[in-house]
């Protein structure tokens, strides 16, 4: 199946990524000069990737109603994120209020962990592309215009 996947944050590659792996032929499209320019800053530089906090208590400290996260927990969990990290090479570390960080402090690891798993799927990146409108013809996309 082809798959565009529309945004090149942690989000978008994390969907990318799982997408190729179960075959997808798989494009994103970012508007911006390059993947992960948010990411970058998070955590002042440093990437505070996730919580080591249970999921309960995760979600029970979601401002507002955060029971709509725990289908998508079900599926990817602030420890499934960690493990991959940890898999690719970037060991974390867990500091006060349960933030988790790499290692290395800096996001720029983080960022290259996906980056080198996009390149090893083969997925394609298409860069200032903005995704204007989404064309569907019986409930399925049949094309984006950028």
């Amino acid at each position: 199946m082809k798959v565009i996947v529309i945004g090149g944050g942690p989000a978008g590659m994390m969907a990318a990524i799982a997408a190729a792996e179960k075959g997808d032929q798989v494009t994103i499209l970012e508007k911006k000069e390059s993947l992960g320019r948010k990411l970058l800053i998070t955590g002042k530089g440093r990437c505070n990737i996730t919580s080591s906090l249970p999921i309960t208590e995760f979600v029970s400290n979601t401002p507002g109603n955060g029971r709509f996260l725990y289908s998508a927990f079900q599926n990817y969990t602030n420890q499934d994120i960690i493990h991959f990290l940890e898999r690719y090479g970037l060991k974390t570390k867990e500091e006060r209020g349960n933030r988790i960080f790499p290692i290395t402090d800096r996001s720029c690891d983080v960022l290259e962990v996906f980056l080198t798993r996009l390149k090893e799927l083969g997925i394609k990146i298409e860069t200032q592309a903005k995704c204007e409108e989404i064309l569907t013809e019986n409930q399925k996309a049949i094309r984006s215009t950028l």
